[in-house]
């Protein structure tokens, strides 16, 4: 076909191959020709753009670099110069033809929005100034407003970019009212209008052009022709940020970094070479290997799972973890590793049923170019990607560009997540020891806490209902907007989960959403996180959220259970828990359960030390409901 080779969702077929030619027609093929295999994208994206310029330009781009990260996408355009219009006169229905968007993007270039600031600054008056830039405050709000009066989808708008050249010249940088100050306040009050729609996203522009360099990102003859002042370069470096945030937005970012050891987080070969003729240092030629384990550890600050594959001796490899001068990653710094002889898909597999979570949350880093190629062949699901053998300096950039681990917003849980992995490696070890299974579960002393959300614990629960698939009876998704709106209804509980034992604080691990109709409740969502199964914690989860119905009037509660292809452990959960089985209705794959709330409920295991609400109305603060 091309350069490209199609791949699976997730792999690294698609997200780890040359950039094509930015060529129109070459793009425009590769795009069309993996448009009709749909069946490789785990997902369709609806996307309407609302826009002061022409932008029509980025499609193609956006198009193909959705399809590389296993998205098929659509882009449909507003009117020309009518954001306002758009936004607020119920424009999105008609742009998306048929139905919902699922994504607003929103480009507002600083020409369209205020001639005076872009072309007339120099004349302007600094009361004038301030008043263009409350003018445009308002102006945000307003659209966003709008927008969310005909949709909850996630809004990205595009910032705007600083001029290459500024109005003062080299005065401007200095100046309390220079033009470069003033669209950073417009950027400030475009970015406050987006934190308080709660499912808003800024795209920062200025990155893209940073990239690519001023020069190469805009087309001055693109825009006198049909105002579309950037070049395909920059219109294919947008269009890979729109990509980046879109994942971000909808939680389709992946869970966890799996690394090889030798001249990948070290120059050299540990077994061969020693400790100390390792390269690594804050010096040539270590530096750059210490830069990119740097860059490691910031990941795993941000919620990552880090584990290691690696071809090696163990004692070696973590002796040197151990004792390195300049290793800025320890062995505590991994959840799970595989160092041994063996190969590396295998123990990918080890690794992903050791941490409880699916290959194709997993990312793996190699230098060799016949480890990746035996991992895309034997897991598809994995991506794959090499590191070009030889440029460790290049490491950082390569990692970062693709932000495959990018997400909106940072938790208590994220920051923890190496550690509650270490301490199931530790459950683990304890369960070993024990002959009997009940003993083992008593002897974990569980408390379960359970509360409902609040402007908290509300980022938490989207996170989970966006990232959370094996055990999740709907596999629902919800921004944080959503999960806030459904929090504050009088007719919805969102319901959270908090687990905790001898080991330690697993932290959020569960969420519910259940909706109210009259004297009947229904569980919309029932999820938790992989690393809290195996003990109960479910049973418990469930046995709470019945008494909190009934106790809310509710005679009956119903569940569904919607098979995909990762959920299939909890095709028998409701049953197991006393629901009976409604007649499933022709043509749908939802499967219903009711229970009676007049009757006998499920009860908490009894090994739990202690099950209880903290944070609920109508209900004790503590204690069983």
């Amino acid at each position: 076909m091309t350069e490209l080779e199609p791949g699976r969702p997730g792999s690294g077929a698609l997200a780890d191959t040359n950039q094509p030619s930015t060529g129109y027609p070459g793009l425009a093929e590769i795009a069309e020709l993996l448009r009709r295999d749909r069946g490789q994208c785990p997902a369709d994206l609806r996307v309407a753009v609302l826009r002061n310029v022409t932008v029509e330009s980025i499609e193609p781009y956006f198009c193909f670099e959705a399809l590389r990260a296993g998205i098929h996408a659509t882009m449909s355009f507003g009117q020309y110069d009518d954001v306002m219009g758009d936004a607020v006169g119920g424009g999105l229905e008609r742009i998306c033809g048929d139905g919902t968007a699922d994504v607003v993007v929103i480009f507002t270039r600083l020409e369209g929005l205020s001639w005076k600031l872009s072309r007339n600054f120099g004349g302007l008056a600094p009361r004038e100034i301030d008043d263009e830039v409350d003018r445009l405050r308002r102006y945000f709000a307003d659209v966003i407003a709008g927008v969310r009066r005909q949709s909850n989808a996630p809004v990205l708008w595009v910032g705007i970019e600083p001029p290459l050249y500024p109005a003062m010249g080299v005065s401007d940088a200095l100046a309390e009212y220079g033009q470069v100050e003033t669209i950073h306040r417009i950027n400030g009050a475009l970015k406050d209008a987006l934190r308080a729609d709660r499912a808003g996203l800024y795209v920062d522009i200025t990155t893209c052009m940073l990239r690519t360099g001023g020069a190469q990102f805009y087309d001055d003859r693109f825009w006198h022709l049909s105002r579309a002042p950037y070049s395909r370069v920059g219109s294919r470096e947008i269009a890979q940020e729109l990509v980046r945030s879109i994942r971000a937005a909808k939680g389709w970012n992946k869970k966890c970094l799996v690394l090889d050891c030798d001249n990948t987080l070290w120059g050299g070969v540990v077994g061969e070479d020693g400790i100390s003729g390792i390269a690594l240092s804050r010096q040539h030629p270590g530096s750059a290997y210490f830069e990119f384990q740097h860059d490691v550890a910031s990941l795993g600050g941000r919620g990552v799972i880090l584990a290691l594959c690696s071809k090696n001796n163990e004692a070696d490899v973590l002796h040197a973890f151990d004792v390195h001068p300049d290793m800025v990653l320890r062995r505590s710094s991994f959840a799970s590793w595989r160092i041994n002889w063996q190969d590396k898909a295998s123990n990918l597999r080890e690794i992903a049923a050791e941490l409880n979570i699916g290959l194709d949350s997993m990312v793996f880093l190699d230098d060799s170019p016949f480890e990746i190629e035996l991992v895309r062949r034997a897991l598809p699901e994995v991506t794959a990607i090499q590191l070009p053998r030889g440029a460790p300096s290049v490491y950082r950039r390569r990692l970062a560009e693709l932000g495959l681990f990018d997400c909106l917003a940072r938790s208590e849980e994220d920051a923890s997540r190496a550690r509650y992995y270490r301490q199931n490696t530790e459950r683990r070890k304890a369960r070993a020891e024990c002959s009997d299974m009940g003993e083992y579960l008593r002897s974990l002393a569980m408390e379960v806490e359970l509360g409902l959300a609040d402007e908290f614990v509300t980022p938490r629960v989207a996170q989970q209902t966006q990232k959370t698939n094996q055990f999740n009876l709907t596999t629902r998704r919800y921004s944080e907007l959503e999960i806030a709106n459904l929090a504050s209804s009088q007719a919805a509980d969102v319901v959270w989960l908090r687990l905790t034992d001898r080991f330690g604080d697993s932290g959020i691990v569960g969420t519910c959403i259940v909706v109210y109709d009259g004297k009947v409740s229904t569980i919309d969502t029932f999820l938790l996180s992989c690393r809290a199964l195996g003990r109960g914690v479910e049973r418990a989860f469930l046995a709470m959220v019945v008494r909190r119905a009934r106790s809310r009037g509710a005679e009956r509660i119903r569940g569904a259970y919607l098979p995909t292809s990762k959920n299939g452990q909890v095709a028998e959960f409701y049953s197991e828990a006393g629901f009976q089985k409604e007649p499933q209705e022709s043509g749908s794959t939802a499967h219903w359960f009711s229970l009676s709330l007049r009757g006998p409920m499920p009860e908490p295991p009894e090994y739990f030390k202690a099950v209880r609400w903290v944070q609920a109305a109508n209900l004790p603060a503590s204690g069983s409901a």
